[in-house]
């Protein structure tokens, strides 16, 4: 199953609004090292039921990645429980991604 592309109107009810961990992959179609990412991402969302998995293209929701200070990309977001406590910039091995969560 795909990783659902989030848009800045659901992000409140998605990912602040949660209870638990969430993933979120800032990403942008024409950046190479994100496209490297997204099968990690994507393997990951299929393995961890716990923990909901989202991508947030940074050309299309501009405002996401300026509120996040996102300033390259792939960057990995993790929230928990509606708080942003991790942050990964660039390309990450499986094993990193798991790290984070």
């Amino acid at each position: 199953m795909a990783v659902e592309l989030l848009k800045s109107a659901d992000f409140d009810a998605k990912v602040l609004q949660a209870k638990g961990t969430v993933l979120i992959d800032m990403f942008a179609e024409w950046c190479g090292p994100c496209k490297m990412l997204s099968p990690i991402v994507d393997q990951v969302a299929e393995e961890r039921k716990d923990v909901a998995v989202y991508k947030v293209n940074v050309d299309e929701e501009r405002s996401l990645a300026v509120n996040y200070r996102v300033m390259s990309i792939p960057t990995l977001l993790v929230f928990k429980d509606g708080e942003l406590v991790k942050t990964s910039t660039g390309l990450i091995s499986k094993e990193q991604v798991e790290e984070l969560l």
